[in-house]
């Protein structure tokens, strides 16, 4: 996670970071579960919704690696 992304996180309230840290924890088994969707003209980056927040991640299949880039309202997020 980059330091970013967690600082965002951390300033969310407590119910929404237990749903974010739940649903990374998940990302770490299975980075391309159903409900995640590639974004266009972004690269290799992907994005899962967590109610009105979304998480923002890359995937690097060659190190198994899940970085997560952005944490944010959904309003927010894509600037």
């Amino acid at each position: 996670m980059t330091p970013e992304a967690r600082r965002n996180m951390l300033a969310l309230p407590k119910e929404v970071v237990r749903r974010i840290d739940a649903c990374i924890q998940a990302l770490a088994e299975n980075p391309r579960p159903a409900r995640t969707v590639k974004l266009k003209g972004g690269g290799e980056y992907w994005r899962v919704r967590i109610g009105d927040y979304r998480i923002i991640y890359q995937i690097q299949d060659d190190r198994l690696l899940v970085i997560v880039i952005r944490i944010g309202h959904r309003r927010q997020v894509y600037r």
